[in-house]
């Protein structure tokens, strides 16, 4: 019955919205694509994982794909120098964000910066977020930090590996990705009592799951107010949470700051900048809590899901396993743990993070784009408001660019100048241009960090007999796409000491 009143609703915004379809694009050409549907378009083709729907789908209709999600035209981005189009000749164009229900709600009316539509204030937040807490300067004053929380997880896995017990990896990396995180921006750990009777963690999944499930909302206008999927309803409850969490943050800042800090955290950035009203933008308590929020779950979520594959990927070719721990030994030796300061001398742990990238990007389609005007781009007519849509996992598969594309081999990256910071567009996992990642330094000293201490501190091996050949791949879609099940392994401590 609830089907029949959302396709009801559905055709009277169709026909409400029918002329201008219809009138905007007549005579001008658009890029190719599949046929759709009346009224949901092309919604029928896209699963469970959409990314590996349009990259079938793209390899029939071209790298530069027209398709329509309800009312919305999309352009789908499936090749380098396609993505190259858009995210720099014409990055003026599409450099803003689309309407997006979730983070309304959550990110205080798109507040915050992944989900910002361009302008002054998202320019001057996102520079201010980039020198206060995501420079190299930043990132260095933490070093010290980030020693002791690995060394944590290093304990506790030395514990797990005396009796054989198996680990649960996947939670052991998101858990010290969030204490990383939180000790980073709010200056302290938080408990799972801490924000919700639900924990911490289970929280902010369910707000990065919310939000990756198409909305109504963000597809046919003037359908979002009536919340027919139960959505708004459960972005509410979850931006009530998040919003008493903050505030206490906020208000224990507020009652110590006299307190001396060696290491200022992001909210005392943040509170210095709104107290001091010499901002040259709107910048008030609401703008704090979303700049704060975004930092944390995009940084909590991005680099734990990394490690999560780069992870698996090793253990499933126990060759590279062995190969990259000849070269942390030889590095590094057997009597100490990895350093930051050792990571620049690890040629072939950055080829089998490049690899895992090209396989796995977080985000495999990179948060969309929008365009602010009519734009031709490659001969083809694009309509303003239109969403862009970069399918970074698709790319990372072009058989133009990669040859044995399907297969991990770290080594294709020997020798290569490619590199991960969104100016070679045959790997941009992070991005490029005016949206790229601004975390994606210190995302890759974590990863790396992690993944080197991980691979030099133990050997792993799959429970219950399982081989490597066995291990299963399976991808849980998201705006963080991670792992379907939890990689669950048992370590063996190899260091001397």
């Amino acid at each position: 019955m609830a089907w029949i009143s959302i396709a009801v609703l559905i055709l009277i915004a169709f026909v409400y919205l029918l002329p201008q379809l219809l009138s905007s694009n007549k005579k001008k050409k658009l890029p190719p694509g599949p046929r759709g549907l009346p009224i949901i378009g092309h919604f029928h083709l896209l699963g469970k994982n959409p990314h590996q729907d349009l990259y079938r789908i793209a390899k029939k209709h071209g790298p530069i794909m027209h398709m329509r999600l309800g009312y919305v035209p999309a352009i789908v981005v499936s090749s380098p120098d396609a993505a190259e189009l858009f995210l720099k000749t014409y990055d003026h164009v599409f450099c803003s964000r689309p309407h997006h229900e979730s983070s309304k709600y959550v990110g205080y009316e798109q507040k915050n910066i992944t989900f910002g539509k361009y302008g002054p204030y998202w320019r001057n937040i996102r520079k201010h977020c980039t020198l206060e807490l995501l420079s190299n300067l930043k990132i260095n004053q933490f070093q010290a930090m980030r020693r002791t929380e690995v060394e944590l997880l290093v304990s506790s896995l030395i514990g797990a590996s005396k009796i054989g017990e198996t680990v649960d990896v996947s939670t052991k990396i998101a858990s010290l990705s969030a204490d990383i995180t939180c000790l980073m921006v709010f200056g302290k750990k938080y408990e799972d009592t801490d924000l919700d009777g639900k924990g911490f963690k289970a929280v902010v999944k369910e707000a990065v799951q919310v939000a990756a499930i198409p909305n109504l909302g963000d597809y046919f206008p003037y359908l979002g107010v009536l919340d027919l999927q139960g959505l708004t309803g459960k972005m509410k409850a979850l931006a009530k949470v998040f919003d008493g969490f903050l505030e206490k943050i906020i208000e224990d800042h507020v009652q110590y700051k006299e307190d001396y800090k060696q290491t200022k955290d992001f909210v005392d950035t943040m509170m210095a900048i709104m107290e001091s009203g010499d901002a040259s933008f709107e910048f008030d308590r609401s703008h704090v809590k979303a700049v704060l929020l975004d930092i944390f779950i995009t940084g909590m979520d991005t680099s734990a899901a990394a490690v999560e594959w780069v992870l698996s990927e090793l253990i499933k070719h126990p060759e590279v396993m062995k190969k990259l721990q000849k070269e942390l030994d030889a590095v590094i030796g057997l009597d100490r743990m990895v350093e930051e300061s050792d990571l620049d001398n690890l040629e072939y742990l950055n080829m089998v993070i490049k690899e895992t990238f090209r396989l796995h990007p977080v985000a495999p389609l990179l948060l969309p784009h929008k365009s602010m005007e009519d734009c031709v781009v490659d001969g083809y007519h694009l309509p303003k408001a239109s969403r862009i849509i970069v399918n970074t996992w698709a790319i990372g598969r072009d058989p133009n660019v990669w040859a044995e594309a399907e297969k991990f081999q770290p080594e294709r990256f020997l020798g290569s100048d490619i590199d991960l910071r969104g100016r070679n567009y045959q790997l941009i996992p992070f991005g490029s241009g005016r949206r790229g990642c601004p975390g994606l330094q210190l995302g890759m000293v974590v990863v790396r960090l992690l993944v080197a201490q991980l691979v030099h501190c133990f050997d792993w091996e799959l429970p219950n007999g399982m081989l490597p050949s066995d291990l299963d791949m399976a991808e849980y879609f998201g705006l963080v796409t991670t792992r379907a099940e939890n990689l669950m392994a048992i370590p063996t401590y190899r260091l001397h000491k």
